[in-house]
């Protein structure tokens, strides 16, 4: 079995660029800090920690995803970020409070030198939101050209060899899809220049980052990327990207959950969510605007995993809701309580109740890790525009027009792993396992 192409090697310096200096990014950034330290251990990352299954179970060949295909290595990594707020990555994290004060101090000399860049912030999209680190420009596609210039302006003064970048800042309010300025590359380019409301800030970033040939993922559950003319411009340009939402909390029980109730045709009449929360996110999501994106996100992956059109006995008459409340006491430790109303044979009544107290910015930094050595993986493998095989990380994943999007958790692990075998040129994994008997 033949590979894609020719995997370019992952030499010298991947700068990872964040537009979002809050929770996720600097627990990210320390976290990385720390394993190259010798201090911690990359906890859930696949790309540090998982093997991969080759060939037949005979075999025995399970080598680590980052022994099998060819990433960057976590001391070739250096970092980069735009905020509207100008604290530096410490005093950001020290704010943030979602690692210990003797956490960050082990890696504060570092993490002080990470200071951020002004951002495109516009309070139209993020209504809970304040800084003063803003760029100002004559129209939106002067502060997209501003963002290009950072970029350049980071690789050069860093020495990159390549660059990614991920969008972890707050979920801005919700822009319908189909708008005549998402349309095209010469509509969205005129929509800018025009200061069009239907461009969002990260809709800038993206655009920014594609036009200077950088890999682009968004981890908040924005349009940003997934419009016509930013994945046409994303193929056009060779450039692979990524999205929507990091799959964390909540969702990420729903996707482990739902999946095992539907292999045994259990049926499900309610489906009750709700999540207590007081970072910057939850304050962010106290806005109706904002909280509408992210509900549009958390509702799908049951919908897509359970179908109720294939399935009406089952799930044709299933309630969903799902709420985010902002508690400041709670901080960064969110609490995902799940109540699922299920029935089984004879149609008898059964409960499962799930309390998931989890930390949002630990379960989301170990993704941002993947996606960065992901996507890099991707460019140097001439990989372009939306990647569904990193459906795995998020929770509205993006795929092509008209293509239902996969949430079945393993299934995408499955079309991930096979992914990276197709890479390297080795027989994909069905699992079917007659061969053993034949």
């Amino acid at each position: 079995m033949n590979q894609l192409a020719e995997i370019a090697p992952a030499e010298g310096r991947l700068g990872v660029l964040l537009a979002g200096l809050g929770a996720v990014s600097t627990t990210f950034i320390a976290g990385v800090e720390s394993v190259r330290r010798g201090l911690s251990v990359p906890h859930g990352s696949l790309t540090q920690m998982n093997t991969i299954r080759l060939g037949m179970r005979t075999e025995n060949r399970t080598p680590l995803i980052n022994d099998f295909v060819p990433l960057a290595r976590l001391d070739d990594l250096v970092f980069g970020a735009w905020d509207p707020y100008p604290d530096d990555a410490m005093r950001s994290a020290e704010t943030c409070g979602v690692l210990t004060s003797e956490d960050v101090r082990r890696v504060a000399d570092f993490m002080k030198t990470i200071k951020p860049m002004s951002a495109v912030f516009d309070s139209d999209h993020v209504k809970k939101l304040d800084g003063k680190n803003v760029k100002k420009g004559g129209s939106k596609r002067d502060l997209a050209e501003q963002l290009r210039a950072d970029i350049r302006r980071f690789r050069e003064d860093n020495k990159c060899d390549r660059l990614v970048m991920i969008w972890a800042a707050s979920t801005e309010v919700f822009l319908p899809a189909g708008d005549p300025a998402h349309a095209t590359v010469e509509a969205f380019e005129a929509a800018m220049a025009a200061d069009d409301p239907a461009i969002a800030p990260s809709m800038l970033y993206a655009w920014a980052a594609i036009r200077e040939g950088v890999p682009f993922a968004n981890g908040a559950p924005n349009l940003t990327c997934d419009i016509p003319a930013l994945t046409d411009l994303a193929v056009q340009a060779g450039v692979p990207i990524a999205g929507k939402d990091f799959k964390t909390g909540q969702t990420l029980m729903k996707t482990i959950l739902a999946p095992g109730l539907k292999a045994r045709m259990l049926g499900v009449k309610g489906w009750f969510s709700t999540n207590i929360l007081g970072n910057r996110d939850g304050e962010v999501l106290d806005d109706p605007g904002s909280f509408r994106t992210k509900e549009e996100s958390k509702l799908g992956a049951l919908e897509y995993i359970l179908q109720p059109d294939l399935y009406p006995e089952l799930y044709g008459d299933m309630y969903h809701k799902v709420r985010i409340n902002y508690y400041p006491p709670r901080g960064d430790n969110k609490e995902g309580w799940d109540n699922i109303d299920l029935f089984g044979w004879m149609g008898y009544p059964m409960q499962i109740k799930i309390d998931f107290l989890c930390r949002d910015s630990i379960l989301a930094a170990p993704i941002v890790l993947d996606l960065a050595l992901f996507l890099d993986l991707a460019s140097r493998a001439e990989m372009s525009g939306i990647q569904e095989w990193l459906s795995f990380y998020f929770k509205a994943p993006q795929t092509a027009e008209g293509l239902y999007p996969e949430h079945d958790l393993f299934i995408q692990h499955w079309k991930l792993k096979n992914t990276l075998r197709w890479l390297m040129g080795e027989e994909q994994i069905t699992h079917l396992g007659v061969e053993y008997y034949d």
